[in-house]
């Protein structure tokens, strides 16, 4: 019997750099060497990017809110799906904005399952671009959408036992299976972190502490500089490196001056996970990360492998991701007690190595991107087995 056919459905993908966009590729590309081909819809943005194949891109429009954003034309996306001629087993949704919209219409119509993957914990994301709203009314209304659109698809795939918990706080009655997005330490090879100091100005001998993602106020990164400026007294010359873009930008760099953090601190942009991003992580001592908001953690998960040493707290999916690993030091989210965490790893060269191991072989151990994509497999066979005949004046017709 052939694997079955997925239509994947997202508001967001690369050139877009996130945690969604990411888990989305690892997932296609291990789903697809497992034999379970999938074709993915997504946005045009304005920079030009060679796609992998089985991806559409569909008209978007911009998103005043947020500018990195774009916002998929509902019409334009129905009509690439109804283009595509393809006989789907399942639809899988990976956003909950016109995406789910349309997706879940789709799934109705065609008499198809239709899956979908929560990313985003928004209870605790709403608040930092709304803030005139009070936020117990966010938060209500944001546990209230999800809800409704998690009850709408037949099942949801929450990245961590964390994130799971809360959507059933919520009410959500559908399926909810922990199935986290993996790691495939094969891709992560390489990394010449002594070019990247070079290319940045930052000496061979300097302790870097990094951190890594979407440069945006529920990161939590403005908690890290109090950090660094605590570790600064004792360590001199310690840099920050922040790799990444998005809104929180221009504050965090107003902090650094005003702080007078600016010979401590190196702003580096988004980083190509194929080469730059590599380096990056290879000039580092310690990674170090304080999200409010994850529903799983992944560069983490990319810091560890590559033996790389955690300071990190442990809020929602990062709790899954941190439990229990070797090269990881957990903290709460207070600075004296964090900065001494950063302290310690920086100090002690030969403690650095022996976390980088541990954490190396702990990914390598427990979140192998293929067996997660086994797993997801596992559910698309459980719905397809199971999916209601279509008539066929309603199912796309398959080119011969």
């Amino acid at each position: 019997m052939r694997s079955p056919r997925i239509l994947m459905l997202s508001d967001v993908y690369f050139p877009r750099v996130n945690g969604v966009s990411t888990s989305i590729q690892t997932f296609r590309r291990d789903l697809d060497a497992e034999g379970c081909a999938s074709v993915l819809v997504v946005p045009q943005y304005r920079e030009s990017r060679q796609d992998e194949p089985g991806i559409v891109r569909v008209r978007s429009r911009y998103f005043p809110i947020d500018p990195e954003d774009r916002v998929i034309v509902a019409g334009e996306l129905e009509r690439a799906v109804e283009a595509l001629h393809c006989d789907f087993d399942l639809i899988h949704v990976h956003t909950p904005f016109v995406a789910h919209v349309v997706g879940v219409r789709l799934a109705r119509r065609l008499g198809i399952p239709v899956v979908e993957s929560y990313h985003t914990f928004f209870e605790e994301y709403f608040h930092h671009y709304l803030p005139y709203v009070p936020r117990a009314v966010l938060r209500a209304v944001a546990r209230g959408v999800s809800r409704r659109q998690c009850n709408a698809v037949d099942a949801v795939v929450a990245p961590s036992p964390q994130m799971a918990e809360a959507l059933r706080g919520y009410g959500v009655r559908s399926e909810i299976r922990v199935i986290p997005t993996g790691l495939d330490t094969n891709r992560l090879k390489g990394g010449d972190g002594a070019g990247f100091r070079a290319r940045h100005g930052i000496a061979p001998d300097r302790p870097v502490a990094l951190t890594v993602g979407r440069v945006a106020f529920e990161k939590n990164i403005g908690f890290l500089l109090p950090v660094l400026d605590r570790v600064r007294r004792s360590i001199p010359d310690v840099v920050f490196v922040i790799a990444g873009e998005g809104p929180a930008l221009a504050t965090l760099k107003r902090q650094v001056s005003e702080r007078g953090l600016a010979d401590n601190v190196r702003f580096v942009g988004y980083l190509d996970r194929s080469g730059p991003l590599l380096d990056c992580y290879r000039s580092a001592n310690v990674f170090v990360f304080a999200s409010r908001t994850e529903t799983q953690g992944l560069v983490l998960l990319e810091a560890m492998a590559l033996g790389l040493p955690v300071v990190s707290t442990a809020i929602m999916g990062t709790q899954s991701v941190l439990e229990g690993a070797g090269g990881a030091t957990v903290v709460s989210e207070d600075e004296v007690q964090f900065a001494s965490a950063v302290e310690m790893v920086l100090k002690n060269r030969e403690l650095q190595a022996s976390l980088g191991v541990r954490a190396r072989q702990y990914v390598e151990a427990r979140w192998s991107s293929a067996e997660m994509a086994k797993r997801m497999l596992e559910l698309y066979w459980g719905f397809t087995g199971r999916a209601p005949a279509v008539p066929a004046a309603l199912r796309p017709v398959t080119p011969t």
